[in-house]
């Protein structure tokens, strides 16, 4: 697939590199709220100040766009999973973890509900990102938690699932934003700081060992 580098050998100009920024900062919002099916070239193009013509002598297609700003992510969104220490206290770097996540559903909703726009949509772009880069990375932190629990460090738990469950947990606070601030009671307007609290709670009480409960 075409990643959209710049159809060019030489050097990008300062125009040229805050051109691509554009498109891709408007990329983000489009595809995070339309998903890729519903978004258009027109529409990131305009949402970006470029013309259609201009746009695409940056990227060929909607497609290209949409793997150059997945890829151009990939290591940021992954970065707080790879963190996650083998020689650390296990219940600390799990709730580091959850709190890393939840965090960034707060200040990067527009990247969540683009990967998981992808993926509702059959994944047709990150397909080659989940066998390649997350499941290799998600494979060796599910191991770790394994050893974890065979050392009797945390709770029996399901490693892969518990991963899971922390994404669903914490990125629901990005993908059903609306939701979450449409039901929460008069005056909580700001959900994250009960929403840290609750999930370190929940996640605290399930990883407990049974000696220590």
């Amino acid at each position: 697939m075409d990643s959209g580098q710049f159809p060019s050998d030489k050097p990008e100009t300062r125009i040229q590199k805050r051109n691509r920024e554009a498109i891709l900062e408007a990329a983000l919002d489009v595809f995070s709220a339309r998903g890729f099916r519903g978004a258009t070239v027109d529409q990131i193009a305009r949402e970006a100040g470029l013309s259609k013509p201009n746009l695409l002598y940056y990227f060929p297609s909607k497609e290209a766009i949409h793997v150059a700003l997945l890829t151009g992510l990939l290591d940021s969104w992954l970065a707080p999973l790879r963190a996650l220490d083998p020689g650390g206290e296990p219940i600390d770097e799990i709730l580091r973890y959850v709190r890393r996540k939840l965090e960034m559903s707060r200040q990067m909703p527009r990247e969540s509900r683009l990967f998981a726009n992808d993926i509702l949509q059959g994944g047709p772009h990150l397909a080659d990102l989940l066998t390649g880069v997350l499941k290799p990375l998600v494979d060796e932190k599910a191991a770790v938690i394994r050893d974890w629990v065979a050392a009797e460090r945390i709770a029996p738990v399901h490693p892969y699932h518990l991963i899971f469950s922390i994404w669903a947990q914490t990125q629901h606070y990005a993908d059903f934003d609306m939701q979450v601030r449409a039901l929460l009671p008069a005056g909580e307007n700001d959900p994250f700081p009960e929403a840290e609290q609750h999930l370190v709670s929940l996640f605290t009480r399930t990883l407990k060992p049974a000696a220590a409960v």
